[in-house]
């Protein structure tokens, strides 16, 4: 089995200088509400230029491939932002670029994944989900970059804890959206080297949250039940063995939201300081205003922004997709 140790902060601080020339520092802004006695700020990785935090870890992973390996070119396995953040790399630095990723994407995903100049593979959603675990697909050439159980990617993804600690080092809590862990371990290996005492949080959505379930039975699960929702960045039946191991060493807990909660969250960003987050991105929004973050100054992680117009629209008319 794979085994991580947390990210010396010495790799995350040279993953920064790696790839502050494509990635951009992200603002870190108050919440305009004041309908809590926490105080809430916003990591608005949602302005990233693939409006995601995945470009970070995408990028300082394919600049540390040497030049043989940069001249076969790079592949994943992803049908959204991590496959934005792999394909806008690939194109930037002219190398070729191949996303699997599985038959029923919707279409707008799959355009943009194309105009960032990358070849695609379609498999049966069963298929898709394998090869996360097998990291192989016949007939695909190139490095892989694993979407989240990769040390370079999570070193990029921990840019931001850097970031966060340097802008607001009074910080008391951090709320972060738990996909598959490589954000959450990412920048969780960097405040325990800033901060130790900082208390760091997963967040989940209710129709999918295996890394909760994880906790209380004490092991990585897979086949957790859930249900296809429009929080579709963070849903998995499934933790990674390695990254569970690595997220009870380095966080303190999770939360787990309704999907009405980050409905809520997501009218709410927009009202208030005109952020548009996608389900996932607003799920550390939802913990936040739920109060289950306890007090004091909670720092929410928007990861992403790429929701689909037509359930932004849904959203703001005050209902839940």
């Amino acid at each position: 089995m794979i085994t991580y140790d947390p990210i010396p902060l010495e790799k995350i601080r040279e993953a920064y200088n790696r790839i502050k020339e494509d990635v951009i520092r992200t603002p870190l802004v108050k919440m305009n509400y004041q309908n809590t006695s926490a105080e809430i700020y916003l990591k608005l990785e949602n302005l990233q230029p693939v409006r995601s935090f995945k470009i970070r870890g995408a990028n300082n992973a394919i600049k540390l491939l040497d030049k043989q390996s940069l001249e076969k070119g790079v592949w994943t396995v992803s049908a959204g932002n991590h496959a934005q953040g792999v394909a806008w790399t690939a194109q930037k630095l002219g190398i070729k670029c191949t996303i699997v990723l599985p038959e029923n994407v919707p279409k707008t995903k799959l355009e943009k994944i194309h105009q960032m100049g990358a070849e695609t593979v379609k498999v049966s959603h069963d298929k898709y989900l394998q090869i996360y675990w097998t990291r192989k697909h016949e007939g695909v050439d190139g490095t892989l970059v694993h979407a989240f159980s990769d040390l370079n990617v999570m070193a990029g993804a921990g840019t931001i804890g850097i970031e966060i600690f340097e802008d607001f080092p009074l910080v008391d809590t951090i709320l972060i959206p738990w996909g598959g862990g490589g954000l959450t371990c990412g920048i969780a290996s960097a405040l325990r080297a800033l901060k130790p005492d900082v208390k760091i949080l997963a967040c989940e959505v209710e129709t999918g949250a295996p890394l909760t379930a994880s906790f209380s039975s004490g092991k990585a699960l897979s086949g957790v039940d859930y249900v296809p929702s429009f929080i579709d960045g963070i849903s998995a039946p499934w933790v990674f063995p390695e990254m569970f191991e690595l997220a009870r060493e380095l966080i303190d807990g999770t939360i787990v939201v309704s999907l009405d909660e980050v409905a809520d969250a997501v009218r709410l960003l927009v009202e208030r300081n005109c952020v548009v987050a996608e389900g996932a991105g607003a799920v550390s929004v939802a913990a936040a205003l739920s109060g289950r973050a306890g007090l004091g100054n909670i720092v929410c992680i928007v990861s992403g922004g790429n929701i689909d117009p037509e359930k932004l629209v849904q959203i703001l008319q005050g209902q839940t997709p």
